[in-house]
């Protein structure tokens, strides 16, 4: 069966009220591929999920950017898996490299709260990726697998999985993954889930891209069999997201 593209709008920590209705209105009026080509779901920051989900069109859903390891109580700061369930919020990304980065979230943490999202219903995107450092070290695939098998651990289903693969040097850098490279990981990261998973998972779990993702690159990168779409971060807050989405069209029709 062939694996839905999927399409993330990161829109980090930014905006205000009147930006957030400004960005929604725009997504409700563009015409994109029907829901049974793509899959879009966009991740405003927590104070903007009620206003996003009260106003976006019903074809695309909405995606908190964390939630907590374990159920609520004393943890000041924190939003648990439990309350956007109860605000209908149906997916979260966790282990942003940001969050990994500034907030030392270890592979572990991460993987027991991708554990403790799904056992409460949440579907999701589940992020990695390597620095540059650890690229020009040629440790890439030892650094995803890491990550992603911190991640297989402790789960068991993966239909609301999705792994989004984010080279740390290619975020909000301006620099972009050749399609090559994001072909090369993402294949390599499917032949490590059918050797440590399942062959039916490997081959049903969507694996996307992140990292400089815009209007003029996502076409081609789109083409790349193994890249089943995208987390986009800046270019979500832009017009030129439209554009990204109907990439998925390439996929469709190739």
């Amino acid at each position: 069966m062939a694996r839905k593209f999927f399409i993330g709008g990161n829109w980090k920590c930014n905006g205000t009220t009147e930006e957030v209705k400004k960005i929604v209105t725009t997504l409700n009026e563009v015409e994109v591929p029907s829901e049974d080509v793509v899959e879009v779901v966009v991740s405003p920051p927590f104070v903007f999920l009620t206003l996003v989900k009260s106003l976006l069109r019903p074809d695309f859903h909405v995606a908190a950017q964390n939630c907590w390891v374990r159920k609520g109580g004393a943890f000041t700061g924190e939003i648990s898996a439990e309350m956007l369930l109860n605000l209908g919020i149906p997916w979260v990304i966790l282990g942003h490299s940001e969050r990994r980065a500034l907030l030392n979230e270890t592979n572990e943490f991460v993987g027991d709260k991708v554990a403790y999202a799904l056992s409460q219903g949440l579907k999701v995107i589940a992020c990695i990726g390597e620095t540059l450092e650890q690229r020009e070290s040629g440790a890439t695939l030892e650094v995803v697998a890491a990550q992603t098998k911190a991640i297989a651990e402790k789960i068991s289903f993966w239909e609301n999985v999705v792994l989004a693969y984010e080279p740390v040097w290619a975020i909000g850098t301006g620099k972009v993954a050749t399609p090559a490279q994001a072909q090369e990981v993402h294949f390599q990261l499917r032949e490590w889930l059918k050797e440590n998973v399942g062959a039916e998972i490997s081959a049903s779990v969507r694996i996307i891209y992140g990292g400089s993702v815009n209007g003029a690159n996502c076409k081609e990168l789109a083409a790349q069999p193994d890249v089943d779409g995208f987390l986009v971060g800046g270019a979500s807050l832009k017009p030129e997201f439209i554009d990204i989405i109907n990439s998925a069209t390439v996929k469709k029709n190739a």
